[in-house]
C-alpha cells in the first residue's frame, strides 16, 4: 500500500494526566509531520501559539527556531508515511514552557475510503487543559480551584478561562471547526 493511498489512524494521548485526555484521527500517509501537526492543534482545540517537536525513532523533527541550538529535521519533509512504520509509538512535544508531551500510537494503517475527505476525527475522551496553564502540574492546580469555591483562586481562574471549564467536555465535531478556522481561540 503505498503511503499516499493509506490511512493511518492514530490515538493521541497527553502524558502525565489522569484520568487520560485523548483523540482518535485518521491521517493521509501522505501527510507532512507539519500536516500533522495541524490536525493535532485542531483536535485538541490548542491555539498553535508555541513551539513544537516530534520525536520519531530517535529523530527530532519540527521547525529550526533560529535560537541556535541543534536544529531538528524539517517536518514539512518528513512524510508520515515514511518516517512512522506501522504500530509505532512516537511523541510529540507541544509548548516548550509548559512540556505538554502528547504519546502518538499507531493503531492501524488501512487503505483510504473511496469519497472519505482526510483528515477526520474519530473521537476522544476529556477537554484539553487550557493553553498556558503550567503543564500537568499546573492544570492539576486549576482543577483543584475551579473544583473548590472556597478555594483563593477559584474566581480568577473561572474568570481566566471566560466563566466555566468541564473537563469532561469533548466535542469531535469542533474538529473540523477547528481545523478551517486555524488557531482556537476562547
Amino acid at each position: 500500500m503505498s503511503p499516499g493511498r493509506s490511512i493511518y489512524q492514530l490515538k493521541i494521548t497527553l502524558r502525565d494526566i489522569k484520568p487520560p485526555v485523548w483523540r482518535r484521527v485518521q491521517v493521509l500517509g501522505s501527510s507532512s509531520l507539519a500536516e500533522l501537526h495541524t490536525v493535532i492543534q485542531a483536535a485538541f482545540g490548542w491555539w498553535d501559539y508555541h513551539l513544537h517537536e516530534f520525536e520519531i525513532g530517535g529523530m527530532r523533527y519540527g521547525i529550526d527556531d533560529g535560537e541556535g541550538w541543534e536544529p531538528p529535521d524539517d517536518e514539512r519533509r518528513a512524510k508520515l508515511g515514511k518516517v512512522v512504520p506501522p504500530d509505532a509509538t512516537f511523541t510529540y512535544l507541544y509548548d516548550f514552557g509548559d512540556d505538554w508531551e502528547h504519546s502518538i500510537k499507531v493503531e492501524k494503517v488501512v487503505p483510504a475510503e473511496p469519497n472519505m475527505t482526510y483528515p477526520i476525527c474519530l473521537g476522544g475522551k476529556r477537554a484539553r487543559p487550557p493553553e498556558d496553564c503550567g503543564g500537568p502540574g499546573g492544570y492539576a492546580e486549576f482543577l483543584e480551584a475551579i473544583s473548590d469555591p472556597k478555594h483563593r483562586e477559584h474566581a480568577s481562574m473561572l474568570e481566566w478561562v471566560g466563566g466555566s471549564f468541564d473537563p469532561e467536555q469533548f466535542d469531535p465535531g469542533d474538529f473540523e471547526h477547528n481545523l478551517k478556522m486555524g488557531p482556537v481561540l476562547e
